[in-house]
């Protein structure tokens, strides 16, 4: 059985990352939310201005703090019993209700946020986001298959190097595989399908004429959002992979280890 949450047509929520007010991200946050308000109802939600909690800790249990045993799975049940702090209530809320989720942050150390990390942890709850068997395979259902199908994904990452350094022989190593964690591990886990990166290189060193470009930029992409097409990954159900190790068929892409074998050709 899987517990679908429906989205809603039109709706979309946005997650913004960043702790500076008169930052670069702050001024992108500020123009795409207006673009995007024009074809979406929208909510925003500022984490470090909000001060969200990104600490996955005993507050998340409910009245099982302290009971011990698998964290996943106790706060499953306090899920099911609706003791969800009210902050992660009402990003789930918001989430749930969304056709369209946004994250915004910068690339720190390779990854998102610790801020941003914890609103994953805390957010995708078990019981919220995955945790459901199909009852024909009594696999669980993930990867293309969770409780949060029929969304899409734009993520908005900036990053202090260019896009040599980032790409697939530079030295901090390629940004898709560095960010495979979020689109694949996190996002797709639960049914979310991710729309090609936007990315903005040598963030650092942008003057003034350099940040209207990249305004303009989102705002052109923001503009033709629902005519994208999600990146195709395979689902874990689909017949790619075996079924007792999780791992690709020996007959999809044979002898070949890197993480774009997890798309379809």
């Amino acid at each position: 059985m899987n517990t679908f949450h429906e989205p809603i047509s039109g709706r979309a929520h946005w997650v913004y990352t960043h702790p500076q007010a008169e930052s670069l991200n702050r001024h992108l946050l500020q123009v795409g939310r207006a673009a995007l308000a024009e074809e979406y109802e929208l909510t925003v939600s500022d984490l470090y201005a909000e001060r969200f909690n990104p600490t996955l800790g005993e507050h998340d249990l409910g009245s099982l703090s302290g009971a011990g045993g698998n964290l996943a799975e106790l706060t499953g049940e306090a899920y099911a019993r609706g003791e969800v702090e009210p902050e992660v209530r009402r990003e789930q809320e918001r989430l749930a209700a969304s056709e369209l989720l946004v994250l915004q942050f910068p690339l720190w150390w390779y990854g998102p946020p610790a801020m941003l990390k914890g609103w994953i942890d805390r957010v995708l709850q078990t019981g919220f986001a995955q945790g459901d068997v199909d009852d024909s395979t009594g696999l669980p259902r993930r990867y293309g298959d969770g409780r949060l199908m029929g969304r899409k994904a734009l993520i908005i990452v900036t990053a202090g190097d260019d896009s040599r350094t980032l790409g697939p022989r530079g030295i901090s190593g390629d940004l898709e595989s560095l960010l495979f964690p979020l689109t694949h591990g996190a996002l797709w886990y639960v049914g979310i399908e991710t729309l090609d990166l936007h990315v903005v290189y040598d963030a650092d060193g942008l003057g003034a004429d350099g940040r209207e470009q990249e305004a303009a930029r989102l705002t052109s992409r923001i503009a033709g959002l629902r005519e994208e097409c999600a990146r195709p990954y395979r689902r874990m159900l689909g017949g790619d992979y075996d079924r007792s190790t999780r791992a690709l068929i020996d007959s999809v892409h044979p002898g070949r280890t890197d993480l774009t074998i997890h798309r379809v050709s």
